[in-house]
């Protein structure tokens, strides 16, 4: 089975994606890390950043799994192989292996290209011929190969065997408008073998194998297609991190192997890999700029979240009975969501996974499952606020008892105009911090931002572990029912300490007020988990 990951090219037509030099270094170390057979990084010559990335490769690049591939089209027509440029590029590159593209569907041979169709195949042949007498392993993509065989199934076959006969390893059939389904995929496959296998003089076995899959994800079934091809007897698949590429993108490297190797058992990566997914799929999102998608099949941080009560007093029986898979396999993990649809279990297991035994203490599981009821019916959630939940579920377990860090006498915000156009807030509170009458001015760039750095600067003197708290994100959400400019807000508070973040929330019809509940969770939680700690 090969593995063919093109992230570094085809997946960086996905719009807003521009990878550096380095970057490209960096995500193919991640691929190799994975185990992908094959890394086709750029076009060199077409793009001087891939030219550079190739140069830099050859020494900076120590793949342990992966061969490096240029990607490249076939000669100019008209032009002698051994006098194109792009050509040249190719072999400059020095990578072991080579992909070439070539029009397969006689339409763009005739309208794109402005060639004949036996011109094009002179074309495929003689570059085909020409690496592989350079000592290159040569895959050949064949641009619109489902479509070319729809219009002119007896011309697309003969691209197909032409690159084959000239020494092409595999002949890699590509939906480049993404618009095939599995059932035709399936049934053109199984046509083609029969047209190579007469072209060539072998079994239909051995011409099905001589072949590749490359999907676009235009009708949501590229990863679908690209399984049915596999099953088909497709040896070679192409896929990109995270299904990036252009337009809807390509077919999800990880869902692909995940499905061969997990669901069907076959050997796709070598041992030890696949548990590396979760981590090299959002390490490409980072280094891509993109945020990792949440609700991703298999490395999602949703892929195995439960919302509904039902689910978990199943998984609480048995993890399995809700998941597909172990989550760990591919390494990730388990989530139990607390929403208004939770029952006792999921605050059961929830509260488990952030440390806190409900378990042996049903009437405050009681307690806290009521509680969680009441404040999602008027507005809160706590799906992304953990630390929220979790203080609401330390305070009920210890039946109110458990100290806080702090109490609020009192806090007043001021938000001045001045005619200068400047705006300048101003918050003073007051606050009892250890026995202690503390109060606190401080100014802010906003009423949000003045209130956190005046409660900083009363509880500082007794807590100076607050130096190293940062604010690192504030959402307001108008919430679903409410309207105009008293409608009721809920504010969700990121924070972070060194390399540790949590969440907290806070629902109120005055913004303020409920961003000085997040905060002051927020703050709360932060320092009982270094006691704790």
């Amino acid at each position: 089975m090969q593995v063919y990951d093109t992230t570094l090219r085809d997946g960086a037509q996905r719009e807003a994606i521009s990878y550096s030099v380095v970057d490209k270094l960096a995500v193919a170390r991640l691929l190799d890390e994975f185990g992908v057979g094959f890394i086709e990084g750029g076009w060199p010559g077409a793009m001087p950043k891939d030219t550079e990335f190739f140069r830099r490769a050859r020494t900076e690049l120590d793949l342990k799994h992966a061969v490096f591939v240029a990607f490249g089209a076939t000669r100019k027509a008209g032009v002698r192989v051994q006098d194109d440029q792009q050509v040249r590029a190719l072999l400059d590159a020095e990578t072991p292996a080579v992909t070439l593209v070539a029009k397969s569907d006689l339409r763009h041979v005739e309208r794109a290209l402005r060639t004949t169709a036996e011109e094009n195949l002179a074309m495929v042949h003689e570059t085909v011929a020409y690496l592989v007498g350079e000592g290159r392993r040569v895959f050949l993509d064949l641009e619109h190969f489902f479509d070319g065989y729809a219009f002119d199934p007896e011309y697309t076959a003969r691209v197909a065997a032409t690159a084959l006969a000239a020494g092409a390893e595999k002949a890699v059939m590509c939906d480049t408008n993404g618009g095939m389904l599995p059932s035709l995929i399936i049934r053109t496959i199984g046509e083609v073998k029969g047209r190579l296998a007469g072209a060539l003089g072998i079994g239909e076995d051995e011409a099905v194998s001589r072949l590749g899959i490359h999907c676009q994800n235009d009708t949501s079934c590229a990863v679908a297609n690209t399984v049915a091809a596999v099953e088909a007897g497709v040896p070679h698949f192409q896929c990109t991190a995270n299904g990036y590429g252009e337009r809807p993108g390509n077919a999800d490297l990880f869902a692909v192997v995940a499905n061969l190797q997990l669901k069907l058992g076959m050997p796709v990566l070598p041992d030890g890999c696949i548990e590396q997914m979760v981590r090299v799929s959002h390490a490409v999102a980072e280094i891509a700029n993109i945020a990792p998608d949440t609700h991703q099949a298999y490395v999602g941080s949703s892929a195995f979240a439960h919302k509904a009560g039902l689910h978990a007093s199943a998984i609480k029986v048995d993890p399995l009975l809700y998941n597909h898979i172990d989550p760990e396999v591919v390494g990730n993990d388990m989530r139990i969501l607390v929403t208004e649809m939770a029952g006792r279990a999921s605050i059961e297991l929830k509260a488990r996974e952030l440390g806190v035994d409900l378990a042996g203490h049903p009437e405050a599981l009681s307690r806290v499952t009521t509680r969680v009821k009441e404040l999602e019916a008027r507005g809160w959630s706590f799906e992304a606020a953990d630390a929220s939940f979790e203080l609401l579920a330390r305070a009920e377990l210890a039946d109110g008892a458990v100290p806080r860090p702090f109490t609020l006498e009192s806090y007043r915000v001021l938000v001045e105009h001045r005619e200068d156009g400047a705006v300048v807030s101003e918050a003073t509170v007051k606050v009892r911090v250890k026995g202690e009458r503390i109060i606190a001015t401080a100014e802010g760039n906003g009423p949000v931002n003045a209130l956190d750095e005046a409660l900083r600067v009363a509880l500082t003197k007794h807590y100076p572990q607050l130096s190293r708290f940062e604010l690192a994100d504030y959402k307001v959400r108008i919430l679903e029912g409410s309207h105009g400019t008293g409608a009721v807000t809920r504010v969700l508070v990121e924070t972070r300490s060194t390399g540790e973040d949590w969440t907290t929330v806070g629902v109120h019809e005055n913004v303020v007020e409920a961003s000085w509940t997040a905060l002051v969770d927020a703050l709360s939680y932060g320092l009982s988990r270094q006691v704790r700690v």
